[in-house]
């Protein structure tokens, strides 16, 4: 792992021939700031946080998929001074979120059938687990968490189990072979409609097809009028509690992938989500990625009796029913209604991005010293099409950060490769896929950690360890 310390030139070379060399002359920032790298040859990064003093607490995911090389989910420290040293190892599906807060670092943590939030004493590295009872084992992942500036609770959320609303065979190229009792919960009562998927299934010989319906494991039909409970502990939610994981409060479900949540000064939430994809049995087309903005978070704790309800997984983040035509796939029939009669929407969102961008993690300017304080920088996993999308349009989305001003709607692009896509489709030394964005807390600089190499086809996806880097972006002197 090469880090600060160590980085002399401008270009670093790596010694890997999946990812040769970083070279920020090949990143297009605006005029005035100027990129830098800070450190190089980090396993599949996912998150990360700073503490008050400086330090960079940096999430590496480690990997339990079958495309990705067996690899260590770490947490990492970066000093103000530039040593780079292993704080704690996790265990499972590995950290996914982290900050830090009076004296503790709080890490989500993607799980088997359950995903968790532990947090570490930054001086002894005493580690509790705080909360371990939220639905995972399947698609999607933990976000957050994160804590209001206003009432100083913490807040953190988890996305489906499902795709697209429906557990089916994609899955078990990841999860639910692992996971096969896995399934969605709704954080409200609902009825469901009845209408099932049919797929094959790839635990027996071919063809033999089977049904599945909403909020069933893998296999399951439901039935026309079933009512199904609404839970605290659900999937695709996203909830509050006091520091120490006591209280805990359901604000909002419905959120697909709520990977990234972020405060503003006056204390609104916000958060990131991943649209729909058109891919397998209910494959739904158009959805946008989109910022949400978490109106509960505002309310008063313990005050919320009924959560917000996102639209996951009857509606896209426009407000079109998956069973319109505008939602229908370039392959296969259109998708059905699972819910009957759903909760009321609380969209729409405060900003639509084009479909199959991978929104991930992001953070609000706070300081004059760096600019556009006030808006929210936001960054683009990108796309997994042609896996994802049969769609030539999506090849490129994502693979930047964005800043978007959250009360009109707007955005611009703040930094990018100069050619489109991932750097690896150029042979470039420019950003793979950037996965977190952070403001050092002087202000002066924003970090951008990238994930890696990792590219897709058609049929598979692949990523590569020891290829992930972490970029540094200031003004100008």
């Amino acid at each position: 792992m090469i880090h600060t310390k160590q980085i002399r030139e401008r270009v670093v070379e790596l010694p890997t021939t999946a990812r040769p060399l970083l070279n920020p002359d090949d990143v297009w920032v605006p005029e005035g700031y100027k990129v830098e790298v800070v450190a190089a040859g980090l396993s599949f990064p996912t998150g990360m946080g700073f503490a008050d003093d400086g330090t960079l607490y940096i999430l590496e995911g480690g990997s339990t998929w079958p495309t990705r090389p067996a690899l260590p989910p770490r947490i990492l420290s970066l000093t103000p001074s530039g040593e780079l040293d292993v704080f704690a190892v996790e265990t499972l599906g590995g950290p996914r979120g982290v900050t830090y807060h009076e004296g503790y670092i709080y890490v989500t943590c993607k799980g088997g059938y359950l995903a968790r939030v532990v947090r570490y004493d930054v001086k002894t590295k005493k580690r509790e687990v705080l909360i371990e009872k939220i639905p995972s084992g399947g698609w999607h992942e933990p976000g957050g968490p994160v804590f209001s500036p206003k009432d100083g609770l913490m807040y953190f959320a988890n996305g489906s189990v499902s795709q697209n609303g429906v557990c089916l065979p994609a899955g078990f190229t990841v999860d639910l072979a692992k996971h096969p009792e896995a399934h969605d919960i709704p954080g409200d009562d609902i009825t469901l409609t009845g209408h099932n998927v049919t797929s094959r299934n790839p635990l027996m010989p071919f063809p033999f097809l089977t049904e599945t319906g909403a909020f069933k494991p893998f296999g399951t039909p439901a039935k026309k009028g079933e009512k199904i409970k609404g839970e605290l502990w659900c999937s695709t939610g996203l909830w509050r509690s006091k520091p120490d994981g006591s209280e805990p409060e359901l604000l909002a479900w419905g959120l697909r992938n709520p990977y990234g949540l972020a405060f503003n000064e006056e204390g609104e939430l916000y958060a990131s989500d991943n649209c729909l994809e058109e891919k397998g049995e209910r494959a739904i087309a158009g959805d946008p990625d989109r910022i949400w903005h978490i109106r509960n978070a505002m309310t008063s704790h313990g005050s919320v009796k009924k959560p917000d309800w996102y639209g996951f997984p009857d509606m896209r983040a426009d407000g079109v029913p998956v069973w319109d035509e505008k939602c229908k796939p370039a392959k296969g029939k259109a998708a059905e209604q699972l819910i009957e009669n759903p909760p009321e929407w609380a969209g729409p969102p405060v900003y639509l991005e084009k479909p199959h961008s991978a929104m991930t993690k992001m953070d609000f300017s706070r300081s004059d010293d760096f600019g556009y304080r006030g808006e929210l920088f936001v960054t683009e996993w990108g796309t997994y099409a042609p896996l994802n999308s049969p769609h030539e349009k999506d090849l490129n989305n994502g693979f930047q950060v964005v800043r978007v001003d959250v009360k009109t709607g707007t955005s611009e692009v703040f930094t990018k490769n100069k050619q489109l896509g991932a750097a690896s489709a150029h042979q470039s030394g420019g950003i793979e896929r950037p996965v977190d964005c952070k403001f050092h807390p002087d202000g002066k600089s924003l970090y951008i950690l990238d994930f890696g190499h990792s590219p897709v086809t058609e049929g598979y996806i692949h990523a590569y360890g020891h290829t992930g880097a972490l970029w540094k972006i200031t003004k100008e002197e």
